[in-house]
């Protein structure tokens, strides 16, 4: 059935230029094992990173023997796929660079993703531009799930994908290298980024 899948969504893609369907035909939304706070410690092996420290710098550690054990029995990111923040910063994403480090349960999310029909760097780029179904509950919001997995997201071919990944790649460079220019130069390559990073990552329809 997943050949099957794949087989249409490229013979739409073939046809239409890009497909438009849920995250959930990509793969599953996971998370890691729950880590308790009496597991943790202020300096350690492995680090830790909580919803507060995503992107940054981890100020809590667990232990290289719960890091394997954990890692080896329960759902775990592979190198490259894409970390999602559900709570706080709301959408952030951080690729994930395969070096030992764990992640909050149910605040940091990815999706098991195979790259059959979707490269991960062009999702990345994809989920940037997402307007996220956000539940707010009080004061604080929350991206579930079920939301992500609703997402409808539109893909091009994978050779079409890995140009305008190796387009943005550049821009991204160019915006967040301090070096490469005044700060000025570098605010305007990064609205030129804004822009071409939307008008890629939106697709037309094929005109017979």
């Amino acid at each position: 059935q997943t050949e099957l899948k794949y087989a249409l969504i490229k013979l739409l893609q073939y046809v239409f230029g890009y497909v438009i369907f849920p995250i959930s035909t990509v793969g599953k939304v996971l998370m890691c094992k729950r880590i308790f706070k009496e597991q943790t410690m202020p300096i350690g092996d492995v680090p830790f990173y909580k919803i507060g420290t995503f992107g940054g710098q981890a100020d809590a550690y667990i232990d290289e023997n719960l890091y394997h054990e954990y890692k080896n029995k329960y759902s775990f990111p592979l190198k490259g796929e894409i970390l999602i923040s559900c709570s706080g910063t709301i959408g952030r994403c951080i690729i994930y660079d395969g070096e030992p480090a764990y992640f909050q349960d149910s605040n940091i999310v990815w999706v098991s993703n195979d790259e059959s029909i979707v490269l991960n760097k062009f999702l990345y780029y994809l989920y940037k531009t997402m307007s996220w179904n956000i539940v707010s509950g009080g004061t604080i919001g929350r991206l579930y799930k079920s939301d992500i997995e609703k997402t409808l997201i539109k893909v091009p071919p994978k050779d079409k994908q890995v140009k305008i990944v190796s387009i943005l790649e550049r821009f991204d460079s160019l915006c967040h290298d301090i070096s490469s220019g005044l700060p000025a130069e570098i605010k305007a390559r990064k609205k030129q980024y804004e822009y071409y990073r939307d008008k890629l990552l939106s697709f037309k329809e094929k005109k017979g």
